[in-house]
C-alpha cells in the first residue's frame, strides 16, 4: 500500500493539543503522538532491573573434618642436654618421672 507523503498535512499533538506539520510527529513509549519538541523518552525508573542473584550454598560442599588428637613423646625423654624432647598437639600432656 502506498501512502501520501504528508507534505502539507498537519496533525494534532496528544500532549499540547497544538497543530504541527505531519512530518514532525513522533510516537512516545506510551503510544502518544507528539511533536519532536515535546518528545520525552521513557524514564528508567519505569523498568527497574532485577536484583542480582546471590549464591546461597557451595556446590559439592563437605562438612569439616575432625582430626584425632595426637601426642608423640620419644623413648629418650631427657636428651643429653637435659631438655625435654617431644612433639605434641593442642591438649594437656602430663609427664611424670620416677
Amino acid at each position: 500500500m502506498k501512502y501520501s507523503t504528508g507534505k502539507y498535512a498537519k496533525f494534532i499533538s496528544d500532549r499540547s493539543g497544538m497543530e504541527f506539520p505531519y512530518n514532525e510527529q513522533m510516537t512516545e513509549w506510551n503510544g502518544s503522538v507528539v511533536h519532536i519538541s515535546e518528545f520525552e523518552t521513557k524514564q528508567p525508573q519505569l523498568d527497574p532491573r532485577k536484583p542480582p542473584i546471590e549464591p546461597q550454598a557451595l556446590k559439592n560442599a563437605r562438612p569439616d573434618r575432625t582430626e584425632p588428637q595426637q601426642v608423640f613423646v620419644s623413648d629418650n625423654v631427657f636428651g643429653a642436654s637435659g631438655f625435654l624432647q617431644g612433639v605434641s598437639s593442642v591438649g594437656h600432656v602430663t609427664v611424670t618421672t620416677s
